[in-house]
């Protein structure tokens, strides 16, 4: 499948393989030779890192920035860092700070001056909250990218990654295609489930990934 321009890893849950994915495409783009740089705008489950200057970073961040190949400010790759690994919204309570979409955007217009390719993953679902007001739905309309949604494949996800799709459509969000990535080895009738969401979804699957294999594009 062809792929060009920046875009924007969505998951239908946490935990369902997003910086994985990003991190494939990533190193994708790389190796057709563009100027690649990832994003994670919002990390939570941080630490002091040796690797960053002794700032926080998590291992999101850490597997975005190896598969760049533009080197850029944790500032503009991360701006909102927490240490607790707990909803963003009630983190970024916890040390008084106050998400700000505007931020996050202005972070991302920096990074498209430096790379030709952005990838911007987000943090858990679609409708995660950033602050009192805001989810992460509101980070996608700003930074208006083409999303990738990877769907966690375990006991549920056709309904989750629906639901998601459903969101997408509501907020005005293009769906650019999915990702299938086996996240429960024990989950049966995978290929069924695969073709339960292929009649489903409007959007193009762009690749499969089997239990601990890779993605292929």
């Amino acid at each position: 499948m062809q792929l060009s321009g920046s875009y924007f890893v969505i998951g239908t849950d946490t935990d369902v393989g997003k910086t994985y994915i990003a991190s494939a495409l990533l190193k994708h783009f790389v190796q057709l030779g563009f100027k690649a740089v990832g994003m994670k705008p919002i990390a939570s489950g941080c630490e002091v890192s040796s690797l960053f200057d002794s700032a926080l970073a998590n291992a999101d961040i850490f597997a975005l920035t190896s598969a760049s190949n533009v080197e850029a400010p944790l500032n503009l790759i991360s701006p909102y860092r927490f240490v607790p690994a707990i909803a963003p919204h009630i983190a970024a309570e916890q040390v008084g700070v106050d998400i700000d979409v505007a931020v996050i955007t202005h972070a991302y217009q920096q990074l498209t001056k430096q790379a030709e390719v952005v990838i911007v993953e987000g943090v858990g679902g679609l409708f995660v909250p950033i602050n009192q007001k805001q989810t992460l739905a509101d980070v996608a309309q700003a930074l208006n990218l083409p999303i990738i949604l990877v769907v966690g494949m375990r006991l549920g996800c056709i309904n989750h990654a629906l639901l998601t799709v459903a969101a997408l459509e509501q907020h005005g969000l293009k769906l650019a295609g999915w990702i299938a990535n086996q996240i429960d080895p024990q989950l049966l009738n995978f290929e069924q489930n695969i073709d339960s969401l292929t009649q489903r979804i409007d959007a193009p699957c762009m690749g499969v990934v089997a239990w601990q294999g890779e993605l292929r594009l």
